[in-house]
């Protein structure tokens, strides 16, 4: 979203993660290289700011910045589903293809299932992010 973008136009970028007004989303593996349009546009969405891994009641989704050599996969996984309400989903954001920090579709394939997630779908969520939208199983139906 530049600076001259209207709300609606920086909206539509939290809007193709299916967020809607009102939800609440944590935020977790934020970093100086996460995509601030986004963050912002979520944020002019929902209405809400974005809450961190200390949030104590259930959120509605998750956004998960992770890169290559962020650790362990399934274990963030697994993490982001600590206060993720029924129905929410998990937005796992890595770097796109030829980024510092790409992680391999393969890597996403293989740990998603181990924590328990199933892989919806996946889309150009800003400029250098790519987001693969995650449910758990039971939802994922």
């Amino acid at each position: 979203m530049s600076a001259t973008a209207g709300p609606a136009e920086g909206e539509r970028l939290a809007g193709r993660l299916g967020l809607r007004p009102g939800q609440v989303v944590q935020e977790l593996g934020w970093d100086d290289d996460c995509d601030e349009d986004l963050r912002r546009s979520v944020i002019a969405l929902t209405g809400n700011e974005l809450v961190d891994e200390d949030h104590e009641d259930v959120v509605d989704a998750v956004l998960l910045w992770w890169r290559d050599d962020d650790g362990d996969l399934v274990d963030a996984l697994v993490d982001s589903l600590i206060s993720l309400g029924d129905g929410g989903v998990v937005w796992l954001l890595t770097p796109k293809a030829g980024r510092p920090g790409h992680v391999e579709p393969g890597e996403i394939g293989d740990s998603a299932p181990t924590a328990g997630l199933h892989q919806t779908s996946s889309i150009s969520a800003a400029a250098d992010w790519s987001g693969t939208r995650l449910v758990t199983r039971k939802t994922g139906r």
